[in-house]
């Protein structure tokens, strides 16, 4: 079937027998037969057990992607038709679907390709030479599927432009997949609208992972003075104002997410209370401790600070730093809330940077809630490059 052999070193491939997808360079002994970068082959263990069938890419470190590891299969259209109704099955069973992230790379066992749904538009980041050669195929059989429950996709936009292409050796890319269309699409998600820009907005063009966590909030937001941090199109902000926040500020460093955000709290009639200011976080929060300002939450939800193993200390100093003047800012009794979406933050680490926060302020926090990412974001048990947002409230009480 496929007829190139990839051999693994003998004690290598640990990651992959526990359940892993993915091969490294430094893991392979041979590769036997002729290939052309992004097919099919075939990968065996050094006594020659079979192990399963993936793309291959020797220009990038991950060096095998797993598709499969049923010896029977046959990589082919029906497979990654079940593959893509499988993954929308799932979505039907756990999370509201009307905007949502309908294959999530190597969770939904399709290495190295993310969809999002936003209302009837489809967004497609591909991120891996192998997977790219079925990128239209996938979305063909995403279409039909959705279709049978009578979803009409209007239009699909392609955002492969992450530099990670680089490092497969793939150009970046983005643009319409078919007909052309009006790329700003309304959604509505906990009962606030908003604008999503799918050509220009960051990644997909709205962080839906957070979906849960910001419903979370509610609760915790009515008649209260809210501070948002990293507001990025006003996600949160606006969370709190729906459920009823007295005042709520949105910080963010872009302009274009400031107005953005401006601009979905107008649509939500939320002008009055929300309102939304474009500054340096780093900066800002200890010109308000100066200030003397305090407020009742403050949520610091901060872009990926790292996104290497070998830049997570100067992340530890971030993490730390915001959290810290976060806390300050918190009045007694009040909230805060608190994340990281970095895979290399790990979670024991998130903990321990937040705990030397509190302890640098002087604050006692009592764990309200621990979350993860949307459940339409799973988290693959041994795949753990799948399970990377990290998501904390506390009540934040004084020394006693």
């Amino acid at each position: 079937m496929h007829h190139t052999i990839v051999t693994l070193k003998k004690g290598e491939g640990r990651t992959l027998k526990a359940g892993g997808m993915w091969v490294y360079d430094n893991e392979i002994d041979t590769i036997m037969g002729a290939f052309e970068n992004g097919d099919i082959v075939t990968v065996q263990d050094f006594d020659g057990y079979f192990m399963g069938y993936g793309y291959i890419n020797t220009k990038s470190k991950i060096t095998v992607r797993l598709l499969a590891r049923k010896k029977d299969a046959v990589i082919d259209e029906a497979f990654m038709e079940k593959r893509v109704r499988d993954a929308w099955e799932y979505r039907k069973q756990t999370i509201d679907t009307e905007s949502c992230r309908l294959i999530f790379g190597e969770a939904d066992f399709l290495p190295g390709i993310v969809i999002d749904k936003f209302a009837d538009v489809l967004v497609v980041e591909s991120l891996a030479l192998g997977i790219d050669r079925w990128k239209l195929t996938i979305v063909d059989a995403l279409k039909r599927v959705l279709d049978e429950d009578g979803i009409i996709i209007r239009g699909v936009y392609e955002r492969s432009d992450a530099k990670v292409r680089l490092q497969e050796g793939m150009e970046r890319y983005k643009g319409f997949i078919g007909e052309p269309f009006d790329t700003r699409v309304e959604i509505v998600e906990n009962g606030v609208h908003y604008i999503v820009d799918v050509e220009d907005g960051q990644k997909t063009g709205f962080f839906l992972d957070q979906k849960n966590n910001r419903a979370a909030i509610h609760r915790f937001c009515k008649d209260k003075e809210v501070l948002d941090c990293f507001t990025h199109t006003g996600s949160f902000a606006l969370n709190a104002g729906i459920a009823g926040a007295k005042s709520v500020l949105g910080v963010d460093a872009s302009q274009l997410a400031v107005d953005q955000a401006a601009e979905n709290a107008k649509l939500n009639h939320l002008e009055d209370r929300v309102t939304f200011q474009c500054a340096d976080v780093f900066e800002l929060l200890p010109a308000l401790e100066a200030e003397n300002k305090s407020f009742d939450v403050v949520i610091l939800d901060p872009p990926a600070f790292t996104k290497s193993r070998n830049s997570v200390k100067n992340a530890v100093k971030g993490y730390r730093e915001i959290n810290l003047r976060g806390l300050k800012l918190v009045r007694n009794g009040g909230f805060l809330v608190t994340c990281s979406c970095s895979h290399f933050m790990e979670p024991e680490l998130f903990a321990k940077t937040i705990k030397e926060a509190a302890a640098g302020a002087h604050k006692r926090l009592r764990q309200v809630e621990f979350r993860t990412q949307a459940c339409d974001h799973p988290i693959l048990w041994a795949a753990d490059q799948s399970y990377y947002l990290k998501f904390y409230i506390f009540q934040v009480v004084e020394e006693r």
